[in-house]
């Protein structure tokens, strides 16, 4: 079970496709609007209410750009998500009633770990972002900056503690679906959690408690291949740059769209544009709008990558091998753009609220120039090619009780 966005959905389709191979039952509880993604699969679908893109849509949703920090936006969208967590309880309890063991997405996690004491089942967490508390680098939804040993660990903790608050009416009302939640002082604690990315990319924190795992990343599951006009478009020139900003919004997209063509065009490169949530559009020969395309099958062909440093999107930039310019939005996004610059796959990050073209297309012309970033980043696809995030899940769910 998860929430949130394409990015919080697309991997689980992946590693569920890998439980279906070896021989599971497997369920994935997700917003309606996610059901394509399953497609082929062999995983079943539970449709859960809430449309994510529509609610980021909604006047409460463009108040996250009024936030200034990430703790600003953290209690924007807690304020958001308290009404969706309530309006998806009675589908999670329905989904959950079907259910020998629960795998939660970090999303759900406090509500996710209710229902399975309600239910007497096992749980496992399976988290996208490093969320638990840690002294070598702050939550990752607060930014980057070091706090210090313990103010790393005390804003993980104060993360944490605002997740619980903002299920903590959910969590109460499934009493009113007839699942008995004993008081929070009753609850099991902690629970085993794998998370879905590699130590090659984010090294497990030597403070983390037995019990917390870092398992590989789980590739989303994808079919079909690219559109003929993309298909047309790589034929035509040489590889252009792709430039997304997944399910990330913006307040302003006509007036990002012609920074974005003017920067390719200063860079002197093609460029695929896809419209993503925050509708951005581009016009041109040199350039290509499209929809949604499957990433594993074009990023490897691309010059270089720009995106909002979504946890889904940098996995498939990684896997791709190619170099990026991470634009931070919201949330974990600088966590991650963080992470790809110190990794030297990418030569720096140009957070949104400081893009401009000329800050765009220099970065573009270092991405595309300096053979050290492509090179960096072909070396580190080939060591997670050879790595399987779905085989450590399968091992947990072995020693899970009953």
């Amino acid at each position: 079970m998860t929430a949130g966005s394409r990015g919080d959905v697309a991997p689980y389709t992946g590693l569920g496709a890998g439980l279906v191979r070896a021989g599971h039952d497997v369920t994935l509880a997700a917003h309606g609007v996610f059901e394509p993604l399953v497609a082929g699969s062999g995983v079943r679908f539970h449709p859960l209410p809430v449309d994510p893109r529509a609610e980021l849509h909604s006047a409460r949703g463009r108040r996250l750009h009024d936030a200034r920090t990430g703790a600003g936006k953290l209690v924007r969208l807690a304020s958001m998500a308290r009404g969706a967590a309530d309006e998806m309880t009675e589908a999670l309890a329905d989904a959950a009633r079907e259910g020998e063991v629960l795998l939660v997405g970090g999303a759900l996690g406090p509500l996710g770990y209710a229902l399975a004491e309600g239910l007497s089942v096992p749980a496992l967490g399976l988290h996208l972002q490093p969320l638990h508390p840690t002294g070598e680098f702050p939550a990752p939804v607060l930014g980057t900056r070091s706090l210090g040993r313990a103010g790393n660990r005390l804003s993980g903790r104060a993360v944490m503690a605002t997740v619980d608050l903002l299920f903590s009416d959910a969590v109460r009302s499934l009493r009113r679906h007839g699942i008995a939640v004993p008081d929070r002082s009753r609850r099991r604690r902690p629970r085993p959690v794998l998370h879905g990315y590699s130590e090659l990319v984010v090294p497990r924190p030597r403070d983390w408690p037995a019990g917390l795992e870092v398992a590989g990343y789980w590739w989303p599951h994808e079919t079909g291949g690219l559109p003929p006009e993309v298909e047309e478009f790589l034929a035509a020139g040489p590889p252009p740059v792709f430039v997304g900003l997944g399910s990330a919004t913006v307040p302003d997209p006509e007036r990002l769209g012609r920074e974005i063509v003017t920067a390719l065009r200063a860079a002197n490169v093609r460029g695929i544009v896809q419209r993503g949530w925050a509708g951005l559009a581009a016009r041109g020969d040199d350039i290509l709008t499209v929809g949604e395309v499957p990433h594993s099958l074009l990023f490897p062909r691309t010059a270089a990558v720009v995106h909002h440093a979504g946890a889904g999107t940098t996995a498939a930039v990684l896997r791709a091998g190619v170099p990026t310019v991470p634009v931070p939005v919201q949330f974990d996004a600088a966590f991650w753009a963080s992470r790809l610059t110190a990794l030297g796959t990418a030569p720096a990050a140009v957070p949104l609220r400081r893009l401009t073209a000329r800050s765009l297309a220099e970065a573009l012309r270092r991405a595309t120039r300096d053979d050290s970033h492509r090179t960096r980043a072909r070396a580190l696809a080939d060591r997670l090619a050879r790595e399987d995030g779905v085989a450590p899940v399968l091992a947990a769910l072995t020693r899970l009780p009953g």
